[in-house]
Parts: C-alpha cells; structure tokens; sequence
C-alpha cells in the first residue's frame, strides 16, 4: 500500500505537468496514479491534494509572491513550485499540522527538486507559516 509521502510525491509530479501546460493530465490521472500505485485511501487523499489545489490555484500563488523575498513566481522553477502549492495548499486550506506539513515538503525538495530547493522551500514556508 502506497504511503501519503507517496501519495504527495504523484501529485507533486501531476502538478509539475500542469503546470507546465499540460491542463489534459486532469483525465489521465486515474491511470496515472494507479500506475504507482496509488490505490483507496491513498488515491483518494492524491484526488483531494491535486483538485484542492487546482481549484484554489490563485490564492494560493497570491500567497507563494507574497512572501517570495526576491524574483517572482515565474522564476520559481516548476518542481519547486508545485511542492510549494501543495505544502501551501495543506498548510492553508487542509489545516494540517504545520511541522509535518513543512518537513514533507522539505523531504520531497530535497528528493525532486534542486539542490537548493530545501533552503528556499524551508525560508517561503517559514514565512507562511509565521504569517
């Protein structure tokens, strides 16, 4: 049974593909996640993540430029900002314990993203998260 890191880790990457253009994913995603294996709870909690945060996409990017200190949201790489509107997402919408939610985020960084990712995941979330 696939894990909620897991879970998290397929809708990072169907974000990561919306993001980049590709709105089509939204009918594959079924496939997508059973292909991971992502199945019952864990597929239903992925389904709730991705369309949550779709659904709330301008809130929460309002809330990533708003503490993003320097550059703007077009500069933040995709992989970077599709684990920012998920932890965001969770953290705002899903009232989620903040440590978990922030830990996850930087796990998943440091897993997808660049190597500088964790710092600057951990510095826009510390920011939310104080706000």
């Amino acid at each position: 049974m696939a894990t909620r890191t897991q879970a998290r880790e397929s809708v990072i990457g169907l974000l990561y593909a919306y993001d980049l253009g590709n709105e089509g994913i939204v009918k594959f995603i079924d496939e997508i996640l059973e292909e991971k294996k992502i199945r019952n709870k864990q597929k239903e909690f992925a389904l709730d993540l991705f369309n949550g945060v779709v659904n709330n996409l301008e809130d929460i990017d309002n809330e990533i430029i708003s503490h993003l200190n320097q550059g703007g949201i077009k500069d933040t790489g995709s992989v970077e900002k599709s684990i920012l509107r998920l932890a965001i997402y969770e953290l705002k919408f899903k009232k989620l314990e903040k440590a978990i939610v922030i830990n996850e985020a930087i796990e998943l960084s440091k897993r997808l993203a660049s190597d500088s990712a964790p710092k600057f995941i951990n510095g826009v979330l510390d920011n939310i998260n104080k706000g």
